[in-house]
């Protein structure tokens, strides 16, 4: 109804101010038009009328008579602008007059045969319609001017009239087109408002409410079409719920990163695995890639699947902070009705693989290295005894000696191997045992106590009289202790020293082996954990080391819950340091 009322107004308003607007303008051409006809009418007679030498008071005459009979003010002006006459004025005014020639429609007279202008009077001081014909006056050379004036007021007047009228006749036929309105309302609003209620129900996901209008009219058909609406949208708005929560499962759910794009490459979704992987924590949505993640091939990665047909983009991106890591990267457009609506690339952190490839491939080159050299060396001095070699005692002997010690070194890396092989794949079984830590080192110190004594390496030990027991494998505790001292003793001189020092710290026991011996350079720290990682490889193959030790005490020493690192100093000497939880 409000609509309906606002529109009639708009409608009538209109009207009134596009008649208002052209009314003045009317008004003013009807009195031109009146004007030119009466003054041209006259103008013959007044030219009779005149005589070739006219007094004031003959022209004061002609003038009040055409401003009597044509009700306007009538102007005779000589060809110099002297006015002779006014049908306004008498006699004594006319002559203090100012000169007229240069008045707009008393030239306009003189150069085009009429005149008129609509300008202030400063004689009537009001606003006038002036309008101006040439007279030929006998014996003139130069025509005068007759020159007949209405004031503004007068049009106005009328104007006014008219705009009362039209605005009482605006008035009426709004009154009667609001009766009407109201009473079209009256007969549809009833039902439009039970429908409006029910389709606000409908917005607001509530679809219980129905429309119920047994009219055969439009009304009708439209109730009807709103019911059958409303059951559709409410099964499909279950549908797409349900494929939505899937989906929201699914992408939070994924350890893959996915990122969805719009055609114009800005990011539509992007789920918690890619914003972890790329440590994104600001809104996402309506960004560009770029914008997001600071990372130029992940861009380029969008704009190739979006440039593609229905090709899958692929690429691998490396990361260097916080850490290095690598991300292979798919992506493919989303194609509908023939043109792309955007694009989808999928994340996968490679990065473990990486890692698990580039040991395999170490681990396996290294394991041949380390094989063959034993093998070759079994193998040259058993073709050489039996080529004679034999036969020959003294040197025979030394020849088996070395086998034996090959086939010695051959046996500790395949038992350092199915150890550490055991390790990773989680089938080495752990005892977790109360443990003294001074009787593992005491056993561990027995074992390496000859090959100390042979270079004449003092190992002494810091432990207190009174250590709280750990929780551990005493027999892994003890393969720890023996690799530790084992790997001191092999790289500290003869005479020197080492010092094993206990403590406690927190809830861990943590033991310290530190040695004399040459230290480890500072760029070789960070990967002497690693297997078949050597400082000095020659060195160490002349020692008899598998290059297994060190791992497999970081394996042990994680299995336990504690922790192993190492500190040296080059020239000075190494400190292995471990913890092991309190029990």
């Amino acid at each position: 109804m409000v609509v309906l009322f606002g529109t009639i107004s708009v409608i009538l308003l209109t009207a009134y101010v596009y008649l208002q607007s052209h009314l003045k303008t009317y008004f003013i051409r009807q009195v031109e038009d009146t004007l030119k006809k009466e003054v041209y009418l006259n103008k013959n007679l007044i030219e009779s009328t005149l005589g070739a030498e006219p007094s004031r008071s003959h022209t004061r005459l002609i003038a009040d008579t055409i401003g009597r009979n044509l009700k306007v003010r009538a102007t005779i002006i000589r060809a110099d602008g002297t006015v002779l006459g006014d049908s306004e004025l008498d006699g004594e005014h006319v002559k203090q007059m100012e000169n007229h020639l240069e008045r707009p429609e008393v030239q306009d007279a003189f150069r085009k045969g009429f005149g008129q202008s609509e300008r202030y009077s400063k004689t009537l001081k009001k606003r006038m319609l002036y309008m101006a014909v040439p007279l030929v006056v006998k014996e003139e050379k130069i025509p005068w001017i007759v020159r007949v004036a209405v004031p503004e007021s007068e049009v106005l007047g009328l104007e006014r009239e008219v705009r009362k009228i039209i605005a009482v006749a605006v008035c009426i036929a709004f009154v009667f087109s609001a009766a009407l309105s109201v009473g079209v309302a009256l007969y549809i609003s009833n039902p439009l408002c039970e429908m409006a209620a029910v389709a606000r129900n409908m917005a607001k996901g509530d679809f219980s409410k129905k429309v119920y209008i047994s009219s055969k009219d439009e009304v009708g058909d439209l109730a009807s079409a709103l019911n059958f609406m409303s059951d559709e949208i409410k099964g499909m708005v279950r549908k797409v719920t349900a494929e939505e929560a899937k989906f929201a499962a699914i992408l939070s759910s994924m350890l893959a990163g996915v990122m969805v794009t719009d055609e114009k490459g800005r990011i539509v979704i992007m789920n918690p695995s890619l914003r972890k992987m790329f440590m994104v924590d600001v809104p996402a949505e309506g960004k560009l890639p770029l914008e997001v993640i600071r990372n130029a091939a992940v861009q380029d990665m969008a704009a190739k699947a979006l440039q593609g047909v229905r090709a899958l983009a692929s690429d691998e991106i490396q990361l260097n902070v916080p850490q290095e890591r690598f991300i292979q990267v798919n992506g493919a457009p989303i194609m509908r009705e023939g043109r792309c609506d955007g694009a989808i690339l999928v994340f996968h952190d490679i990065t473990e693989l990486k890692r698990l490839e580039r040991i395999r491939k170490d681990f396996v080159a290294n394991v041949s290295h380390e094989l063959r050299t034993p093998i070759a060396s079994i193998k040259g001095y058993a073709e050489t005894l039996l080529d004679g070699a034999l036969q020959d005692k003294e040197h025979s002997k030394e020849f088996i000696k070395i086998m034996y010690e090959n086939s010695d070194r051959l046996a500790k890396l395949i038992e350092d191997l199915l150890d550490l092989s055991k390790i990773e794949s989680g089938k080495m079984k752990i005892a977790f045992l109360q443990v003294d830590i001074a009787d593992a080192f005491k056993r561990a110190a027995a074992v390496i106590a000859n090959q100390a004594n042979a270079k004449s390496i003092s190992i002494q030990s810091n432990i207190p009289a009174v250590l709280p027991k750990v929780l551990a494998d005493e027999t892994r505790l003890s393969q720890v202790f023996v690799n530790l001292l084992d790997n001191a003793v092999k790289y500290t001189p003869e005479k020197g020293t080492i010092i094993v020092t206990v403590s406690v710290q927190d809830r861990f026991v943590q033991i310290a082996i530190a040695d004399t011996g040459a230290g480890i350079p500072s760029n070789d720290i960070p990967r002497i954990f690693e297997r078949f990682y050597r400082v000095d490889k020659a060195h160490s193959r002349e020692l008899g080391g598998t290059g297994l030790g060190l791992s497999i005490v970081k394996h042990i020493v994680q299995i336990h819950g504690g922790n192993v690192w190492v500190e040296s100093e080059v020239g000075r000497g190494t400190t292995f340091s471990f913890t092991i939880p309190i029990a």
